[in-house]
């Protein structure tokens, strides 16, 4: 314990800069990341890295990002759409769909954006939830 706590000192004295390129080497080294610390943790265990991941990367919000406008579809009725989906104007809706790829809307829960996803594909659109 006594080993430990010294690198804890020496580490104290480290600049930020340093401990982060430490943080680089621990991670290149051991083949692990700081920010996934479930998966370090599970690690050893053969097999357990992966469902741990798959549960760490679930996500609870999603930017709904309009990739175009499908070709056989109308474009008025994906405008229409993102017009009442984002709450803008005709005109800036219209701005929006000739721009894709564009972010509709952003921070959405993940169950409001599947709706959203669902509602602007039957209207035509060529979406995608990031």
């Amino acid at each position: 314990m006594a080993k430990i706590n010294d690198i804890l000192e020496e580490i104290k004295a480290l600049t930020v800069v340093e401990v982060s390129e430490l943080v680089k080497l621990l991670e290149e080294e051991f083949g692990v990341s700081a920010a996934a610390p479930v998966a370090v943790a599970a690690a050893p265990v053969a097999g357990a890295a992966a469902p741990a991941a798959a549960a760490a990367e679930e996500k609870s919000s999603y930017t709904i990002m309009l990739k175009g406008v499908d070709a056989s579809a109308s474009k008025v009725a994906v405008i229409k759409a993102v017009k009442e989906i984002a709450g803008l104007g005709l005109s800036e809706a219209k701005e929006l769909v000739e721009s894709a790829p564009k972010a509709i809307k952003e921070n959405v829960r993940a169950e409001e954006a599947k709706e959203l996803e669902k509602k602007l594909k039957e209207a035509g659109a060529d979406v995608e939830l990031v």
